[in-house]
């Protein structure tokens, strides 16, 4: 029998602590090492002692499967957490040998957001704490330097990140300096020690605009001509991080052609329902402009807190189980600067920093709600909230690695996207107005799903679309595609594209997630028949952790 010590799980979990050492935001995110105030080491070699962590940790798990196949193999929970381990370590070594680290920039999740986004997650209540934040501030520049290393490192082999990205990254630091951003988060700080504060403050944004004047007058010059298409080659690598899955990408682009002609059909349908006789488009400008809305920035976030809680109320019990610590959500508005798009961000591992949304305003005032509705459910509860906060919960039973480092987002953003659909079956979404923001969010993932695998692929649209027929898709078709079949404002579309150029393969991970898990849903139900209990399925199938698409469908279809 294999020892306790080479066990998957344990595997993973040593893995996990062996990241806190080598990634301080990954101690933050996870609320652990209390007083962490150093930030990631983004230069190359920081990124070597990641994947020589990553490799070593591949041969413990290999030694260990070697092992249990002499004695019949891993137990299910086991099982479940070697797959998982060995492709997301897999899929991250492929893409760190093809030196994608080296360009890696983008309006989302690139270390530039995550060096402001780390201080939204630290403890803010003592004296203390705000010293910690004024020494992780003076280690800003260190960081900073550490990333423009490794890009410059990058250029010299020929292999720079797209102008288009780069520009993006400098609009929002520009953003953020215009706002004296951390100079404003510091000071809800002790009046005592403001005077250290600001200055640390001053540190990080006189870094911050070194790197703005680096990729803006270096960095960019220098990147002229770079493709915002990734090819092939690429794509599926990045593609595999998203969905951890070898996708058959001519399919998934036919998938995504059927959903959009199946939403077309609805939203018509919902229209009419709206404003007699109107398109889809008209239907959503007429919301825009005398449906329901709310006032104020306060007001919204208000708002969405309350139609979180009453989520939570209706559904607890009858379709869903919510522990109590689950029960703890917040919405919150995101800071200036952020891109455009909702987010939601786990608690902590003790649940003493809570799973919170997070809702950009883009500077708006009054905020329509005929769109939000079915997001906060894909936010909040049911969706993400519920199933990242119940890994959390069940983080003994599983792995660390299972419910934080190795979330996979098909299976995260599926479930969410999942959610949204579950709660229009379960007659929430009735309201005219509510279902057309429903089949409006829907019909978004149906489009990234096409232009985000068109673009990057160089893929043609089919001959019988009425939309360009025959023509090679590019930028400017996929924002024209997008804004015409969407209530989504201008900027929002414009931070979409640059998203979805930025972060090949992230776009298509929702749909494609939620056709895994009606897949499984209806596989379960059918050979289970009239035995077949949704409500414990979704717990059961909440408390599996992390999957890829590879395994997901598969692993749901078994569940009682």
């Amino acid at each position: 029998m294999e020892s306790t010590e080479s066990a998957p799980r344990r595997i993973a979990d040593r893995y996990v602590e062996t990241l806190a050492d080598l990634d301080p935001i990954v101690r933050t995110s996870l609320g652990i090492r209390p007083g962490t105030d150093d930030l990631p080491d983004y230069s190359p070699d920081g990124y070597r002692a990641k994947a020589d962590a990553e490799r070593a940790t591949l041969a413990e798990l290999t030694a260990a499967e070697k092992a249990a196949e002499r004695d019949g193999g891993f137990p299910e929970n086991e099982r479940r957490a070697a797959r998982l381990l060995r492709e997301r370590l897999d899929s991250s070594l492929a893409l760190d040998a093809a030196g994608e680290n080296l360009r890696h920039v983008s309006n989302l999740f690139s270390p530039v957001q995550l060096l402001r986004s780390v201080f939204l997650m630290m403890p803010a209540a003592t004296g203390e704490d705000w010293a910690v934040i004024a020494r992780r501030l003076r280690n800003m520049p260190s960081a900073l330097d550490g990333y423009r290393t490794t890009l410059e490192t990058g250029a010299a082999r020929g292999l720079p990140a797209a102008p288009r990205q780069a520009a993006t990254v400098v609009e929002q630091i520009d953003s953020w300096l215009a706002a004296d951003w951390f100079t404003g988060f510091v000071s809800a700080g002790p009046a005592e020690q403001q005077e250290e504060l600001k200055g640390a403050a001053a540190m990080a944004s006189e870094a911050l605009a070194g790197l703005r004047g680096y990729l803006a007058d270096g960095y960019l010059p220098a990147a002229e001509g770079t493709p915002d298409a990734v090819g092939r080659d690429r794509y599926a690598l990045h593609a595999r991080r998203w969905t951890g899955a070898d996708l058959d990408l001519e399919d998934a682009y036919a998938y995504g052609w059927e959903e959009y002609h199946r939403l077309a059909a609805e939203m018509r349908a919902a229209a009419g329902q709206i404003l007699p006789g109107a398109t889809p488009l008209e239907a959503m400008r007429h919301l825009d402009e005398h449906g329901e809305a709310v006032h104020g920035a306060e007001e919204i976030r208000a708002w969405l807190q309350r139609l979180m809680d009453e989520a939570m109320d209706a559904l607890d019990g009858t379709h869903i189980d919510l522990a109590e610590p689950l029960r703890t959500v917040e919405a919150m508005i995101a800071p200036p600067g952020s891109a455009a798009a909702p987010y939601y961000t786990r608690p902590s591992l003790d649940f003493s920093r809570p799973g919170r949304t997070w809702l950009p305003t883009l500077g708006a005032t009054r905020f329509p709600v005929w769109n939000l509705v079915s997001t906060w459910y894909h936010e909040g509860v049911p969706g993400h909230h519920l199933q990242l906060a119940q890994w959390v919960h069940l983080a003994d039973r599983l792995s660390r690695f299972q419910v934080s480092a190795g979330s996979v987002s098909a299976t995260t953003e599926g479930w969410a996207l999942y959610s949204e659909r579950l709660m229009d079956e379960l007659g929430f979404l009735t309201d005219p107005g509510h279902r057309m923001g429903y089949l409006d969010a829907q019909m978004m993932r149906a489009i990234r799903v096409i232009i985000d695998i068109g673009m990057h692929l160089g893929l043609r649209i089919p001959e019988g679309e009425a939309f360009h027929p025959g023509e090679v898709w590019t930028p400017g078709l996929a924002r024209e595609f997008f804004a015409a079949h969407s209530g989504r404002e201008p900027a929002f579309i414009d931070s979409e594209i640059v998203r979805y150029l930025g972060m090949p393969g992230q776009a298509i991970s929702y749909k494609l997630g939620e056709r895994a898990w009606l897949k499984g849903r209806e596989a379960a139900r059918a050979a289970r028949g009239a035995g077949f209990d949704l409500k414990a399925w979704h717990m059961a199938a909440l408390s599996m952790g992390s999957l890829g698409l590879d395994d997901l469908a598969d692993e749901l279809a078994r569940l009682p």
